[in-house]
C-alpha cells in the first residue's frame, strides 16, 4: 500500500507547484512582453539554460546521493529564489538571473523524480506512474495558468511571485512525508558523463531522443510568438492566454492518459514520432485560422500529443537504462531536449523580430510534421531485427 499512497503524495506534490510554475510563467511572459520579444526570449532561455548545460553534474547528484531528500532541499532553494523576483520585478537583469537560479533547481528535480518513480510505483507501473504524474503537473499548470493571468490582472505581478516561492515549500514538505526513497550509491563515484555515454551508444534511445529533440526545437518557436499572438492576432487579453494555455493542459491530461495504456517498446516509440507530427499538424490549425475557437482546437490537440511524448520519452528511457544509471541518463535526456527548447526559443525570439506571429506558428507546426516523420524513421533503422517486433517492457 505504500506504493499507492506514496505515489499520491507525489502526484498531490507535483499539482502544487506546477500551479506556482504556471503563475510565474505566465506573469513573466505578460511582463516582458510589451517590453520587447528577446526580454521574452530571455525569459525561457533563462529557464532552459542550466537545464540544458548542467546534465553532467544533476545527474552525478542524482546517482549519488538520496532522491527524496535531494528534491527536497533543491526545492526549498527555488521557492527563495522565486520569491525573491517579487521583490526585483522591476528589473529585469536580476529576474533573469533569479529565473537561471531556479532553472537550476530545476535540473535537478526532474531527473531526480524520474529516477525516483519506479521506486515509488514498482518497475512494473512505472509508464502509468509517469502519466499519473504528467496528469498532476498539467492539472497544476492548468489551474495555474488561468490563475496567473487572473492574479496578473488584479493584484500585479509581485504578489504572484510570491504565491509560487510558496509552493515550492509546500512541495517539499508533502515530499517529508514520503517512505519510498532512492538511495543512491555512496561507495562509488560515478562517472557524470556515463548518461551521455549511455544515450550515445543505446541506438534505440539516441534515435528516440533524437528525434524528439528535432522536434521539440521546431514546435517550442511558438511559446515566444504565444503572447503576441494572443494580444496582437486574436485581439485578446491576459484571460483569453490563460483560456487557451488550459486547453492546452486538458489535452496535456487527456495524451497521458492514452500514453499511460501503453505497454511495449514498440507502441511507445511508435506513439512518441507520430505525436511529433500530431503536434505540428495542431500548430498549423491557429496559423491557418486565425480565431479563438480555431485555437482553442490546435491548442487542445497539441498538448494532447504534448502529453503522450512527455510519457513515451520517461518510458522509453525507463526501459532502455538500468536503475543505477537513471539519474544521470533522465538528466541527459533533458538536456538534450531542453538544449533543443533552449536554440528553438532563441529562434523563435529571432523569428518574431521579422515577421508576425501567425508565421512563426507556420514554420513551428511545419517543422515538427517533417521531424516527427523523421523520428519514427531513424527508431525503425535503429531497432535490430529482433526489436522490429512487438517487444515487452
Amino acid at each position: 500500500m505504500w506504493g499507492k499512497r506514496d505515489l499520491s503524495l507525489v502526484v498531490s506534490g507535483a499539482v502544487v507547484t506546477e500551479f506556482g510554475n504556471a503563475i510565474t510563467m505566465i506573469v513573466l511572459l505578460l511582463w516582458a512582453t510589451p517590453i520587447s520579444p528577446l526580454l521574452v526570449a530571455g525569459v525561457l532561455i533563462a529557464e532552459l539554460l542550466p537545464i540544458a548545460l548542467g546534465a553532467p553534474v544533476a545527474g552525478w547528484l542524482v546517482d549519488r546521493f538520496p532522491n527524496r531528500r535531494l528534491i527536497i532541499l533543491t526545492l526549498l532553494a527555488q521557492g527563495a529564489a522565486t520569491a525573491v523576483i517579487a521583490a526585483v520585478v522591476g528589473n529585469p537583469v536580476l529576474v533573469l538571473a533569479l529565473v537561471f537560479v531556479s532553472g537550476c533547481g530545476r535540473a535537478i528535480t526532474a531527473p531526480a523524480m524520474s529516477a525516483l518513480i519506479p521506486h515509488v510505483a514498482g518497475e512494473e507501473n512505472s509508464t502509468r506512474a509517469y502519466a499519473w504524474m504528467g496528469t498532476g503537473r498539467s492539472l497544476g499548470l492548468l489551474t495555474g495558468a488561468t490563475g496567473g493571468a487572473l492574479l496578473a490582472g488584479q493584484v500585479g505581478y509581485g504578489p504572484a511571485m510570491l504565491i509560487d516561492g510558496g509552493t515550492f515549500v509546500i512541495y517539499a514538505l508533502i515530499l517529508t512525508l514520503v517512505r519510498a526513497e532512492r538511495r543512491g550509491d555512496h561507495e562509488q563515484r560515478p562517472s557524470a558523463l556515463a548518461g551521455i555515454r549511455h544515450v550515445r551508444t543505446d541506438k534505440v534511445l539516441l534515435a528516440g531522443i533524437s528525434g524528439l529533440a528535432m522536434f521539440i526545437g521546431c514546435i517550442v518557436v511558438i511559446n515566444v510568438a504565444d503572447p503576441a499572438y494572443v494580444r496582437y492576432v486574436l485581439n485578446g487579453d491576459e484571460f483569453t492566454l490563460g483560456a487557451l494555455q488550459s486547453c492546452w493542459m486538458v489535452g496535456v491530461i487527456a495524451g497521458n492518459r492514452i500514453a499511460a495504456r501503453l505497454r511495449t517498446e514498440h507502441q511507445v516509440t511508435s506513439w512518441l514520432g507520430w505525436a511529433g507530427v500530431g503536434i505540428g499538424v495542431a500548430v498549423c490549425i491557429p496559423a491557418a485560422v486565425p480565431h479563438v475557437a480555431a485555437s482553442a482546437i490546435g491548442w487542445l490537440l497539441g498538448g494532447t500529443c504534448n502529453g503522450i511524448d512527455n510519457v513515451t520519452e520517461k518510458a522509453l528511457v525507463r526501459m532502455r537504462t538500468p536503475d543505477e544509471m537513471r539519474g544521470r541518463v533522465f538528466a541527459a535526456v533533458s538536456s538534450v531536449t531542453n538544449a533543443a527548447n533552449l536554440l528553438g526559443t532563441a529562434a523563435g525570439g529571432l523569428l518574431m523580430l521579422v515577421m508576425g506571429p501567425r508565421w512563426v506558428f507556420a514554420i513551428g507546426g511545419a517543422g515538427a510534421i517533417v521531424t516527427g516523420i523523421a523520428c519514427l524513421i531513424m527508431v525503425r533503422k535503429a531497432k535490430s531485427p529482433a526489436e522490429a517486433g512487438l517487444l515487452t517492457s
